[in-house]
């Protein structure tokens, strides 16, 4: 089921408006959380939600809350934090990097820490395969994305074969 749930995303047109774009986006972050395994120690208990954390300019407006409102991975709840800079980033699972941190992603990565069981996501471009775990691109107004397989065993996660067989695998 999950998994034709994200089949569905990956067939839906982002076309051009920024908003629709994001929804996509939005629900492409929730459905990963359904394709990773974290190790035990990630969470401070087995309640502890996931967390998902923006940084930088939040291109997702509200769309990010609406998405995983009453959702969960198991028993743990989704609930979605914002930062400005990476200094604010709380304990998190998934990290979605905004494009205007594109400049200092160097900074990001090293202040995350290079083996902490995070999945990073973005839209900056060639994200996957500059140290980030999946990168979205558009492909004909579809979105679409990459996965950075190394990155991810870096970070001591591990992706679904269904997650990897629907990216686009980069090294």
């Amino acid at each position: 089921m999950l998994v034709a749930t994200l089949a569905a995303v990956l067939g839906a047109s982002a076309q051009a408006a920024p908003a629709a774009e994001y929804r996509v986006k939005a629900a492409f972050l929730l459905n990963f959380l359904h394709f990773v395994e974290w190790p035990p120690e990630t969470f401070a208990n087995a309640n502890a939600p996931i967390v998902i954390c923006v940084i930088g300019d939040d291109p997702f407006g509200d769309a990010l809350e609406q998405t995983v409102e009453g959702e969960a991975v198991g028993q743990r709840r989704i609930v979605v934090r914002r930062a400005r800079t990476i200094a604010e980033v709380p304990p998190s699972q998934l990290v979605f990097i905004s494009r205007s941190e594109g400049g200092r992603l160097d900074d990001v990565f090293a202040a995350l820490g290079s083996a902490t069981p995070v999945l990073t996501v973005s839209d900056i471009d060639h994200f996957a395969g500059r140290g980030g775990i999946i990168g979205f691109l558009l492909d004909r107004n579809r979105v679409r994305f990459e996965i950075d397989r190394s990155a991810a065993q870096r970070r001591h996660l591990k992706l679904s074969s269904q997650l990897l067989s629907l990216g686009r695998i980069v090294q």
